[in-house]
């Protein structure tokens, strides 16, 4: 039966990006994996997906198979040979499914693909990154400030050196992996006999075995301890920016450092404040006397009250600048400005000396209404 071309098998187009090539194929390995999917012909798509993975993930056979399609890559090393046949690149993504859906069982082990992604190299290794979340308020965000946070973390043990030995003489080679921190594991399947590398569990895959502890950290190679650290927030940081800590994340593997804490920043909204960009908006209230004649006002700003002239003949909604009074870029040194809305109050009640001064006004430079002249326009 001839070969189903590999963008159809993973139902992408030709001009499909590395990424799309990658999420297209956890999907359907996910779909079609044999643990999971139990219907007829499952398993042979699911071969025939990572074999169209392996090609279309790997740039040199990705070309030579656009270029002169199966015939040539007949002859090309590491051929396609079921389940044995996957290259390196595709574990860590097969790994992601199953992990994601059996909740970490091994990473395939019963299909022979070497072990799981949870499996460590034995040199040394950066951790994990952590992350959590910060509230603050919107004027700290503006103006950056710097909050001092509690936090639990691994740290190196000093004495050891984050070996977890006594002394270097402690640690040994294991005897049980030669130093590899891998097995070979066969199991009876359904399929026959698998094989699968595991981490060796004498030496918990990192190749050593040690024969006196530190007393520090009791072999463990670190210390927990609590540690107060400050948090530098830069002015103009936007809700849902995060700040990198080094050092601060989960602990390293087999002596290596720690990953990095990351903390994304909540803005808690302002009651007047909106930002908007660099831009800061205010609306402030006005009388319908000061839109008219014109008038100053100390408008307040992130930064203080400056004082705004407002035109005579202001009309409700009319928008002004305050130049350099928004927020600073926090990629270079520009600024943004702040706009003040005009919303002109009507007052709703007078007294009997506002009511006459009203109607006198209205008597002397009222000759023809605003409405009088727009209903002449229906004429």
């Amino acid at each position: 039966m001839a070969k189903k071309d590999y963008y159809e098998v993973l139902e992408i187009s030709k001009d499909a990006s590395n990424e799309d090539i990658k999420k297209a194929y956890r999907k359907l390995a996910k779909k079609y994996h044999p643990d999971i999917n139990k219907e007829a012909g499952a398993e042979e798509r699911f071969k025939e997906i990572n074999e169209a993975y392996e090609v279309l993930n790997d740039p040199q056979k990705k070309q030579i198979y656009d270029q002169y399609g199966f015939e040539g890559l007949e002859g090309s090393a590491g051929g396609f040979g079921g389940f044995d046949g996957f290259s390196s690149g595709g574990f860590g993504d097969l790994n992601d499914i199953f992990d994601h859906i059996m909740g970490g069982m091994g990473g395939f082990s019963n299909f022979g693909f070497g072990g799981s992604r949870s499996s460590r190299p034995n040199s040394p290794m950066k951790g994990d990154n952590r992350y959590m979340q910060m509230s603050i308020e919107f004027l700290e965000s503006i103006k950056g400030v710097n909050k001092t946070i509690s936090i639990t973390v691994d740290k190196k043990c000093e004495k050891c050196d984050g070996t977890g030995a006594k002394s270097k003489n402690d640690i040994k080679t294991c005897k049980t992996c030669n130093g590899t921190g891998k097995v070979t594991r066969q199991t009876r399947t359904a399929f026959g006999i698998m094989q699968s590398v595991v981490d060796c569990s004498d030496c918990n895959g990192t190749g050593k075995t040690i024969e006196n502890k530190c007393p520090n950290c009791y072999g463990t190679g670190y210390i927990n301890k609590k540690e107060n650290v400050e948090v530098k927030i830069p002015a103009g940081i936007s809700s849902g920016q995060q700040i990198r800590i080094a050092g601060y994340g989960e602990r390293g593997y087999n002596g290596g450092p720690n990953g990095d804490l990351y903390i994304e920043i909540l803005v808690r909204p302002h009651k007047f404040f909106v930002r908007e960009g660099n831009d800061i908006n205010i609306v402030i209230p006005i009388s319908a006397i000061d839109a008219t004649l014109g008038t100053k006002v100390d408008v307040p700003t992130c930064y203080g009250d400056v004082s705004l002239s407002i035109p005579a003949g202001s009309q409700p909604g009319t928008r002004l600048r305050i130049k350099g009074y928004g927020v600073k870029s926090l990629r270079s040194n520009t600024v943004g400005d702040q706009y003040v809305e005009l919303k002109v109050e009507i007052p709703t009640k007078l007294s009997k000396e506002e009511k006459e001064l009203y109607q006198k006004l209205k008597d002397k430079v009222n000759k023809e209404n605003v409405f009088e002249k727009f209903k002449k326009t229906f004429k």
